[in-house]
């Protein structure tokens, strides 16, 4: 039996992966301990891993718009996008993170570290013990790192030519540049470890033996990465938050149902929801709407044929739609697909346009911007409904995802670094 120290923070959608993780290998014989923001109790709790909040560095007691330190819905541009990182979790932090780790380590005694991508304190304090450390991004990879891949955030396809490979080329110096903002706290923090200055902020990256790609090859823009990185498979379920659901209509209803799903975080999405549930109403379907846990469902009045809830088992719900209306979160893109089911992407920021890309790329997906009105939803909706390519291309896709599901790996992979 082995022991596996996971460190997380409350952003939405990479914490269940991680903890569904942990509760594999926990499965499997091994100790683990999740560290995390407070309101991620629950989380840990519904899988059934044990938990410990942060105690020094930032911890978030619920995941109200309120407690959200990035809110990064109100960023203008990519840089201000990367300094609200450095500021709220990577660079500022970051000896807050790594004390807290090392608590963690002598109390808990781990033989191996996984971290989700950004808590590069976590990583310092896995590097100042001498630890085995792994990195966990259960989504796309986020930084200027990994050869090939097109840049992080725009929605932008594989290099077609020489000239657009060095376009990117440029792009990532330039991103790699921006992230240097951050590097005078992270070499302080490194600093009060005893660890020497790095040259560039990135290079605390370097620190891990793996980096696991929760996400499926068969999605993703690069499908064979180079060492460190690998896919291991995506690793999705409902969250422990999701309610039972017992639909308001009559059984014999055959009209398509379109399930309407936005980010569990606040990203300033309500504008974006309403506009959806206008299209729906003037449209032949039924609609569900789930809101997620930080919207709340009295400020969105629907029509009769659209229900608007907090949450519902989409595991459910899936195999039933006709189409899923997302914002192309990592999970809410990859379950549709799936479930052979087309998406309407509208989204929102962060990997979303990426992720919209490769369903579009795949004639899976319709995107339209976050400020589509009604008129261009409903056209989009019908055409996804009525036209069948879509239908058929979303489960070729989700086919080739349903294999990397089943043939997961990242337990396999973390138990190989106890051995090396």
């Amino acid at each position: 039996m082995a022991r596996f120290l996971f460190a997380t923070w409350e952003g939405g959608g990479h914490v269940q992966p991680l903890m569904l993780v942990a509760r594999g290998l926990a499965d499997r014989g091994h100790a683990v301990l999740v560290l995390s923001d407070a309101c991620n109790a629950s989380d840990a709790a519904g899988v059934g891993v044990p938990f410990r909040p942060w105690r020094t560095a930032p911890s978030r007691p619920d995941k109200s718009p309120a407690t959200d330190p990035l809110r990064d819905w109100e960023h203008k541009s990519p840089m201000e996008v990367i300094n609200g990182l450095n500021e709220a979790l990577i660079a500022t932090p970051a000896a807050a993170y790594a004390r807290d780790t090392l608590e963690a380590i002598d109390d808990f005694k781990p033989d191996v570290v996984v971290s989700q991508e950004l808590l590069m304190g976590v990583m310092m304090a896995a590097e100042s013990r001498g630890l085995p450390l792994a990195l966990l991004t259960a989504n796309i990879w986020p930084f200027p790192t990994m050869p090939g891949a097109p840049p992080f955030g725009g929605g932008l396809p594989l290099a077609a030519d020489e000239g657009v490979a060095e376009l990117y080329v440029r792009i990532a110096e330039a991103t790699r540049g921006a992230y240097q903002s951050g590097l005078p706290a992270v070499n302080a923090a490194r600093e009060g470890l005893g660890l020497p200055p790095l040259a560039d902020m990135l290079h605390q990256l370097d620190v891990a033996r793996r980096i696991l790609l929760a996400t499926s090859a068969h999605f993703d823009a690069v499908s064979d990465p180079p060492a460190p990185f690998i896919h291991v498979g995506p690793y999705l379920a409902d969250p422990t938050w999701a309610e039972p659901w017992t639909a308001p209509w009559t059984p014999d209803r055959t009209d398509p149902l379109v399930l309407v799903t936005f980010s569990s975080m606040y990203q300033g999405q309500d504008g974006a929801v309403r506009n959806v549930i206008a299209a729906l109403g003037g449209l032949p379907v039924r609609g569900l709407v789930t809101l997620g846990p930080v919207l709340d469902v009295g400020d969105f009045p629907a029509p009769p044929n659209v229900a608007v809830v907090r949450s519902a088992p989409h595991s459910q719900i899936l195999p039933h739609c006709a189409v899923v209306v997302s914002h192309c979160g990592h999970a809410s893109t990859l379950r549709p697909l799936m479930a052979g089911v087309p998406i309407l992407a509208i989204p929102m920021g962060r990997d979303q346009d990426d992720n919209a890309a490769r369903a579009v790329a795949a004639g899976a997906a319709v995107r339209l911007p976050r400020d589509a009105t009604p008129e261009a939803i409903a056209a989009a909706l019908t055409s996804l409904i009525q036209e069948p390519g879509w239908r058929e291309a979303a489960g070729r896709l989700g086919a080739a995802i349903r294999g990397d599901v089943e043939a997961r790996s990242a337990e396999a992979e973390l138990e190989a670094l106890v051995r090396s």
